[in-house]
């Protein structure tokens, strides 16, 4: 991976890592709710799962191959 997908995939990672916090507080105080929205809970959810798979591809983007 050259110096400048290396930079943008850095960049994306962090935008991706800062969603995922942010759903991460939103879910915990939508959960603590009296009457908290079941749907809207699920789909936050299944958002904060796929930007987790985006962050591990990612990542493992930034990792050099090893040959053994």
């Amino acid at each position: 991976m050259d110096e400048i997908n290396q930079i943008a995939v850095e960049k994306r990672l962090l935008i991706l890592r800062e969603e995922h916090r942010d759903l991460d507080i939103a879910i915990g105080q939508l959960a603590e709710g009296a009457h908290h929205d079941q749907l809207r809970l699920g789909r936050m959810k299944k958002r904060k799962l796929a930007l987790k798979d985006e962050i591990l591809y990612l990542e493992s983007q930034l990792v050099p191959d090893i040959i053994a």
